[in-house]
């Protein structure tokens, strides 16, 4: 076979520069989107990503022909399209993690009429990569590509204490950029959360994200090389007390992750318990 030569003006690793970008661009457009966005205008892709009017048109173009973006000509509005859909659902029904983890997820938020949520970071916020939801008519209606605040979530910050010092300095020294009038609390947010997790093995937060909400959270690094995900079980005040979450919950949390372990290890899960009242269904009767 005949093999390619190499332009010697250098043209070509131009070519793949602006290749790059524009898949770089291309990415941004679709992060723009949120789970709480049915549909986007170009004005609203413009304000999210910072690019011009002519790039947003051109790449917009590009990923509804590719089935990325899907336009609707009545609204002049771009929604996530079915490729996009396609390669979201492969990436979490092919993860070994979120298939073990789910059944654990409900028992537990079935136990404490809470929800359970499964995230890993993407930037500086946390995404959701599965959830739980009791029944309880109280619980947080969060879904699957909900984002939340890294540093003000306990989700948020067992992944950070979870992380190596390195990239957890490289994380919050991006989040100071972000917010400068915010270095002194996330510092004692962080330094708390360091002292929780070398206390209890996992991380509290009572009202840190909404003052009505309490949470705890714990990191999980998977041992086959997945990425490193943090599990969070949380609910309004009414339902999870602080001392509820400290002595119930969050060890409940520690001894979810431990049979995660063993189940993707093929062991033997031992360490099942016994299902208790949620709290919600106490104060209800």
């Amino acid at each position: 076979m005949r093999k390619r030569t190499k332009p010697a003006d250098g043209s070509e690793g131009a070519e793949v520069g602006n290749s790059a970008a524009s898949l770089t661009r291309g990415l941004e457009i679709l992060r723009a989107f949120t789970a709480d966005d049915a549909t986007l205008g170009n004005q609203d892709l413009i304000e999210r990503t910072g690019l011009p009017k002519a790039t947003v048109s051109r790449l917009t173009s590009t990923l509804v022909g590719l089935g990325y973006l899907h336009y609707d000509e009545m609204l002049g509005r771009y929604s996530i399209g079915p490729a996009t859909v396609s390669l979201g659902y492969s990436a979490l029904s092919s993860s070994a993690v979120i298939h073990m983890v789910r059944p654990l997820m409900q028992e537990l938020a079935d136990q404490t009429g809470a929800a359970v949520a499964l995230g890993t970071r993407d930037g500086l916020e946390m995404v959701y990569l599965a959830n739980c939801r009791s029944m309880s008519p109280v619980s947080l209606r969060l879904n699957v590509g909900s984002r939340l605040p890294i540093y003000r979530t306990a989700m948020g910050l067992a992944y950070l204490v979870e992380m190596k010092p390195e990239i957890r300095q490289s994380v919050v020294e991006q989040l100071v950029a972000a917010e400068p009038e915010k270095a002194a609390d996330l510092d004692r947010l962080i330094e708390n959360a360091i002292e929780d997790h070398r206390r209890d093995g996992f991380i509290s937060a009572f009202g840190s994200w909404h003052s009505y909400i309490n949470a705890v959270g714990v990191a999980f690094r998977p041992t086959d090389g997945s990425p490193l995900v943090a599990l969070t079980c949380g609910g309004i005040v009414d339902i999870l007390s602080r001392n509820h979450c400290r002595e119930i919950v969050g060890p409940e949390l520690v001894r979810l992750t431990r049979r995660l372990r063993a189940r993707l290890a093929g062991e033997p899960d031992t360490l099942t318990t016994a299902p208790r009242t949620p709290t919600w269904k106490t104060s209800a009767e």
